[in-house]
């Protein structure tokens, strides 16, 4: 008969090499399960602690499925670097599954001449935990999780750990907010779904150590695709949305927080745009204003990205937009998890040029650079 010890063995033998903290996950496991256990005073060993947990854990590919819908802002660490190079910091959709979505990020660096590297992706990636860290409350939605210090941040995953987002956290569109008093903090609205319903909520983070994950309200936040311009507008904040499913608005808030119907800012104008026009990521400035990336969703729900140049004081006003795609679904683009889909939640302005990852069919990412310039003379 096989002992506890001997079958303690063989989980090791099979799964410590594939995965980092293998033995404080089965206790941490064993400790959120021990009390339902009918102890009656009983002393369980350690042994049997780290078994029980491992018949209560299982493996999950957490990218298996599909990888899309990205994001890219400025990575917090800048230094080290030759000139004209700049850290980037990638967040993903990553589908497993069960279909559901987590958060995931790679970093990289962009070179000179429109040229790029990824850093290498760690063997295991490590889910940002509440357990980590003293997990914060308020209203009983707000909850922090913590990267864990022994994962890079391209190693880290951000799981739904609320009932609210059980079936997914989707679509983080990711930007570096300045506030008034010259503080950074990089911000980003994604949407959680709970397998029925779905709302905006905000991902706040200042050293993508600690992660506060904050329910929205307001009208605004019953829907998905918010987007948070990266300053204050005279003590004002200021998203993009598209809460009725169709049309693009501008929204303002007091403190981030609550987000009502907002100010009608785009409708669908062009063939390419026909069924519903949304957001592609922040607003990005420009000398010349806001640079606005859109999709499209035109016939055969066939997806395009486009773009909008907003006034740069005064965002309610649309100076120009693009008549045909920026980005459409090629042959090469067509076939995958839903076909004829490109789609991106936001690029980022590296000198003269735009930076603009992108999904590919919701099964892949692909990236591109566009002049700022040639963008302009479209509009």
């Amino acid at each position: 008969m096989r002992t506890a010890r001997s079958e303690l063995a063989l989980v090791f033998h099979d799964f410590e090499s594939r995965h980092l903290q293998t033995q404080n996950i089965l206790m941490q496991r064993y400790e959120e399960l021990e009390k339902d256990l009918e102890l009656d005073g009983r002393r369980i060993r350690e042994e049997k602690k780290l078994l029980i947990g491992a018949y209560f854990c299982h493996e999950y590919s957490y990218a298996a499925a599909a990888l899309m819908n990205p994001s890219v802002t400025l990575h917090p660490d800048q230094g080290e670097l030759a000139d004209g190079y700049v850290r980037i910091l990638i967040s993903l959709r990553a589908v497993g599954e069960g279909h559901i979505s987590s958060i995931a990020f790679r970093e990289g660096v962009i070179t000179t001449d429109r040229k790029f590297e990824l850093v290498s992706q760690p063997r295991c990636a490590i889910a940002a935990d509440t357990s980590a860290g003293d997990p914060c409350h308020q209203n009983g939605n707000y909850v922090s999780v913590f990267r864990s210090p022994d994962s890079s941040i391209s190693g880290t995953v951000i799981f739904p750990v609320t009932d609210a987002q059980r079936n997914g956290l989707e679509d983080l569109r990711l930007t570096r907010f300045e506030h008034v008093d010259g503080s950074i903090e990089w911000i980003g609205t994604y949407t959680a779904y709970s397998g029925r319903e779905i709302r905006s909520e905000l991902m706040r983070t200042r050293d993508f150590s600690r992660f506060d994950l904050i329910p929205l309200e307001g009208t605004a936040a019953q829907n998905k695709g918010l987007s948070l311009f990266p300053r204050e507008f005279n003590g004002r904040y200021k998203m993009i949305g598209r809460h009725d499913g169709k049309n693009l608005f501008i929204i303002e808030s007091d403190d981030l927080g609550n987000w009502g119907d907002g100010q009608l800012l785009l409708e669908p104008k062009y063939p390419w745009e026909f069924v519903q026009i949304g957001n592609c990521g922040p607003p990005i400035e420009i000398d010349e204003g806001w640079l606005l990336l859109t999709h499209g969703v035109g016939a055969i729900r066939k997806y395009s990205i486009g773009a909008v140049l907003l006034d740069k004081d005064d965002p309610s006003r649309v100076l120009a937009r693009t008549s045909h795609p920026v980005v459409s679904a090629v042959d090469e683009d067509r076939e995958g998890y839903v076909p004829n889909v490109v789609y991106s939640c936001g690029g980022i302005k590296v000198g003269d040029d735009l930076f603009l990852p992108y999904g590919v069919a919701d099964s892949s990412v692909a990236f591109a650079f566009l002049s700022i310039k040639d963008l302009l003379a479209t509009m």
